[in-house]
C-alpha cells in the first residue's frame, strides 16, 4: 500500500492538468457547501436551475483565475509557500471579480441572476481552506512516506536565527537521520522557553540531561561566538563521547542556499582561528576603485583567497596569473559559478618569464599587483635550490621590475616567517626576496609603493600539515610528527588574505609588515586534538610516530629577527619590523650574479652565494651546514 501511494503521487498521474481538476471539483463542491450554509440563514426559496447557472458561472472564473495565474502547475508534493500564496491570490481574484460582476449587475440592473455577497464570502473561505488542506495532505502524504526515521538524537547549540534555519533544513530533508531532541543557548532569557515544539536548555543543564539520554550529535549554529567558548564546547563534547557539527554561516552555503548537507563536521580551523578581524573596509575600497590588479600565484592558497577578498571591493578588473593550468581552471569555474560583478581574466604564464610578463603589462596596464607566486615547500626547496632561486627570486624580480618600468602604484609581496633567520633554502630565497623589494624602495624616481608581508603557517593550505594529518587519519595513521616540540604559527587562509589587504594600503612603501600570529601552536597538540575531533582515541584507534626534523627544518619559527624591532600600527594584528635597509645597485648586483650563476654553478656553489646576502642564513640538520663551517 504504502508503494502504490508513493507511485501515485510521484507518478504523472497527479499531473498539472489533473490538479487543475481536483481545483475545479474543489471549487464546485465548495460552493454547494457555501450554498447550504447560506440558504440555512435565508427564508426564500432559491431554484435548482438557478444554483445550477450561478455555479457553473463561479467554477467559470475560477478556471479562468487559475489557467492565468497558473497555481496548479506546481509539483504539488513539494508545495511551498509561494506556491500556496499563489494559490490564494488565485482564489481572491475570482472572489473579487465575482464581487465586481455582482455589483455592476446591481448598479446597472442587468437582467442577471446576481449572486448573494454572502454567498461569495463562505464560497471563497471554503475555497481556499479546502484546496489548501489538499495540497498539505499529499505533500505530507508524501513527506511521511519517504522521510528515513531520524534516529541520531541531537542538540542545536544556538536558539537564535542561525539554529532555528538549521532545524528547518533539518526537518525539509526526507533523507536527515538527524533528530532534533533539544535547543541550548547561553543567553539566560531563551533558557526553558519552547522553539517549534523543542525546549532551550543552557549547556551544563543539556549536558547532565542528554548525557545519559542517548544524545549523539551536537550542532553548532550560533553566528557571534568567540573561540575559547567553541574550545569549551569541542572539549565538553570530546569527553561525553559526541560529535561536534557545525552550520556555516548564511555567507558560506553553498549557492546561498540552507540545507543539511550544509552541517559539516567541526574543523581544527574553527578552534584554532581568533575572533573576527576588523579590515579598515573604507580605506581598503578607496585605495581598490577603479583599479586594475594582477595576482600571481592566483591559483594557490593564499593567491585564490586574495582574488576572493578583492572580489568585494568596487575594482574594474581582476588579473590571475598562475602556471598551474588545472588549478587555475579550478578556480575559474568558482569564480564562475559564483556570479561575481568584478570582470576577471585568467592568464596562465610562468611569472619568471620576463617576455610574457612585460606582454600582460602590456595589454592590461595593471595598477596594483599581488606577488603571492612561490615554491614553498621547506624540504623540497632544500633538495632543489636551483628551483627556489630560479621561482621565488627570479620570478619576484622580474615582476617587480616590470611593476616600476610601467609604474605600477602599488606591489603587495607575500613573505613568511621562515625569512627571518632563515635555517632553509626557502626561508632564504624569501629573505631575499624582502631584501630586493625594500632596496627598490630606495631607489631614486621609483614611484611604485612596495609593501612585504610576513606571517606563518595558513591552517589547510596546500601541503600544510594540516591536509597531511586529515589524510594520515582518515587511512588510520600513524599520525606523523617530526619532534615533540616542535611549534608552529598559525593562521586561517582568510585571516592572512584579509591582513595582506590591509598592510597593502598601511605605509608609504619600503615597510615589512608583520601579523600577530597569536600564541605558537605545539604540532603535538594539534595532531591529537584532530585525532580527538576524529572520533577516535589515541594510542587505541591511531598512532602517532615521531619522524625526525626534516633537513632545513626549525623547532620554532619566530616573526622577527634578534637584531629586529617592531613598532605599531593603527591595527591591532599588524606591525612594522625595523629591518635592516639595502642599497639597491649593491642588492642588484648580487642578485643578477645568482641568477646568472644558476646553469653553471653546482647546489652549494649557489646555496654559498645566498649565505653571503644573508649571513644570518645558517643551515639546520641540511647538507648544506658544511658551507656554515667554512664561513
Amino acid at each position: 500500500m504504502k508503494n502504490y501511494l508513493l507511485n501515485v503521487i510521484k507518478s504523472r498521474v497527479v499531473s498539472p492538468f489533473w490538479i487543475l481538476v481536483i481545483d475545479l471539483g474543489i471549487v464546485a463542491n465548495a460552493f454547494l457547501v457555501a450554498f447550504i450554509l447560506w440558504l440555512s440563514f435565508q427564508d426564500s426559496a432559491y431554484s435548482v436551475w438557478g444554483l445550477i447557472g450561478t455555479g457553473t458561472w463561479v467554477l467559470f472564473v475560477y478556471l479562468l483565475t487559475y489557467l492565468g495565474i497558473g497555481s496548479y502547475r506546481g509539483v504539488i508534493r513539494h508545495s511551498n509557500y509561494n506556491e500556496f500564496k499563489m494559490l490564494i491570490i488565485a482564489c481572491f481574484i475570482a472572489f473579487a471579480v465575482l464581487v465586481f460582476v455582482d455589483l455592476v449587475v446591481i448598479y446597472y440592473e442587468l437582467p442577471w441572476s446576481r449572486i448573494p455577497l454572502m454567498l461569495l464570502v463562505f464560497h471563497f473561505l471554503l475555497t481556499t481552506i479546502l484546496s489548501f488542506v489538499f495540497r498539505m495532505i499529499v505533500k505530507e502524504t508524501y513527506a511521511y512516506l519517504t522521510k528515513k526515521k531520524a534516529n541520531i538524537n541531537t542538540l542545536i547549540y544556538g536558539a537564535g536565527d542561525m539554529g532555528q534555519i538549521t532545524l528547518e533544513a533539518i526537518r525539509n530533508d526526507k533523507d536527515n537521520r538527524f533528530n532534533v531532541v533539544g535547543f541550548v543557548d547561553d543567553n539566560p532569557s531563551k533558557w526553558n522557553l519552547n522553539l517549534h515544539s523543542i525546549t532551550v536548555q543552557s549547556w551544563e543543564k543539556a549536558i547532565k540531561i542528554w548525557k545519559v539520554m542517548g544524545v549523539k550529535v551536537i550542532i553548532l549554529a550560533i553566528n557571534n561566538i568567540s573561540v575559547n567558548r567553541k574550545k569549551e564546547i569541542t572539549k565538553d563534547c570530546l569527553d561525553n563521547g559526541w560529535k561536534l557539527k557545525v552550520m556555516p554561516t548564511v555567507g558560506n552555503w553553498v549557492n546561498g542556499i540552507s540545507n543539511r548537507n550544509q552541517i559539516r563536521d567541526i574543523r581544527i580551523e574553527d578552534i584554532l582561528g581568533r575572533k573576527e578581524i576588523q579590515l579598515n573596509l573604507k580605506r581598503i575600497s578607496s585605495g581598490l576603485e577603479r583599479k586594475i590588479v594582477l595576482v600571481t600565484g592566483a591559483a594557490g592558497s593564499i593567491g585564490s583567497e586574495i582574488v576572493r577578498q578583492l572580489l568585494r571591493f568596487p575594482i574594474k578588473k581582476i588579473l590571475l596569473v598562475d602556471i598551474a593550468e588545472s588549478a587555475l581552471y579550478d578556480l575559474q569555474q568558482e569564480l564562475l559559478l559564483s556570479y561575481y560583478d568584478v570582470p576577471f581574466e585568467i592568464i596562465l604564464a610562468d611569472y619568471t618569464n620576463a617576455f610574457r610578463m612585460r606582454q600582460v603589462f602590456e595589454s592590461y596596464r595593471p595598477h596594483i599587483v599581488y606577488n603571492a607566486a612561490a615554491f614553498k615547500h621547506v624540504p623540497l626547496m632544500e633538495a632543489n635550490p636551483y628551483e627556489a632561486i630560479r621561482v621565488n627570486i627570479g620570478g619576484s624580480k622580474v615582476i617587480a621590475d616590470i611593476s616600476v618600468e610601467f609604474g605600477v602604484e602599488k606591489f603587495v609581496m607575500v613573505s613568511t616567517d621562515k625569512a627571518v633567520n632563515p635555517t632553509n633554502v626557502m626561508g632564504a630565497s624569501k629573505r631575499i626576496c624582502e631584501i630586493y623589494i625594500q632596496s627598490l624602495s630606495n631607489k631614486r624616481n621609483v614611484r611604485t609603493s612596495f609593501i612585504t608581508t610576513r606571517f606563518g603557517n595558513v591552517l589547510g593550505s596546500n601541503g600544510s600539515v594540516v591536509p597531511l594529518f586529515k589524510k594520515q587519519i582518515s587511512q588510520g595513521g600513524p599520525v606523523t610528527v617530526t619532534h615533540p616540540e616542535i611549534t608552529r604559527f598559525f593562521m586561517t587562509i582568510p585571516e592572512a588574505s584579509q591582513l595582506v589587504l590591509e598592510a597593502g594600503f598601511m605605509g608609504k612603501g619600503g615597510e615589512v609588515f608583520v601579523f600577530d600570529m597569536g600564541e605558537p601552536v605545539k604540532i603535538i597538540d594539534l595532531a591529537t586534538e584532530m585525532i580527538q575531533l576524529a572520533g577516535l582515541k589515541l594510542g587505541e584507534d591511531i598512532d602517532i610516530k615521531y619522524s625526525g626534523l626534516r633537513p632545513g627544518e626549525k623547532l620554532y619559527e619566530e616573526l622577527l629577527a634578534s637584531k629586529e624591532n617592531k613598532l605599531s600600527t593603527h591595527h591591532e594584528k599588524i606591525m612594522i619590523a625595523e629591518v635592516r635597509m639595502y642599497e639597491y645597485e649593491e642588492v642588484n648586483r648580487i642578485i643578477k650574479q645568482l641568477l646568472s650563476s644558476l646553469n653553471i654553478e653546482d647546489n652549494f656553489s649557489l646555496v654559498a652565494r645566498m649565505k653571503d646576502l644573508v649571513p644570518e642564513f645558517v643551515s639546520n640538520n641540511s647538507g648544506f651546514s658544511v658551507l656554515d663551517k667554512t664561513n
